[in-house]
């Protein structure tokens, strides 16, 4: 594990200067590089291939049950009016479904997965209830 504090440019610097073998990042960032053939994708961390690259596999066809995937999300400050939070939320939503957002996001190699409030609040403590143990482990064992 090599933290890069020069981002995906550097990354990729190294990757093609030989100083590492290889790199995971999202695909947003390395996208332009794969498409000019100057990297080589060996897999993908989420549970589905990518539309845009069906022959592309995932890293959970070699090891089941693995899945990864960069998530973002919009949120306001606690006691922001819970009819504010719905019609903004509702707002984002529609606008996600947009066929040309959608087909934009999913040429990034991202997924459109558009949740109510409530539907987001239990996906972040799915996801720290997955991460923790990970996070607990990598810092018994540095």
């Amino acid at each position: 594990m090599i933290p890069y504090s020069g981002g995906t440019a550097q990354v990729l610097s190294d990757v093609l200067g030989g100083r590492v073998p290889l790199v995971i990042e999202a695909y947003s960032g390395v996208a332009g590089a794969i498409e000019a053939g100057t990297i080589k994708p060996l897999a993908v961390a989420s549970p589905e291939r990518m539309p845009d690259h069906p022959n592309l596999p995932t890293v959970a066809e070699t090891l089941p049950g693995f899945a990864a995937s960069g998530w973002q999300v919009m949120v306001a400050p606690a006691g922001t009016p819970e009819a504010i939070v719905r019609r903004v939320s509702g707002d984002l939503r529609q606008v996600m479904t947009e066929p040309a957002v959608a087909k934009r996001l999913t040429a990034l190699g991202r997924y459109n997965r558009p949740m109510t409030p409530a539907e987001t609040t239990d996906f972040i403590h799915r996801e720290q209830a997955t991460w923790k143990p990970i996070l607990e482990l990598i810092g018994a064992n540095p």
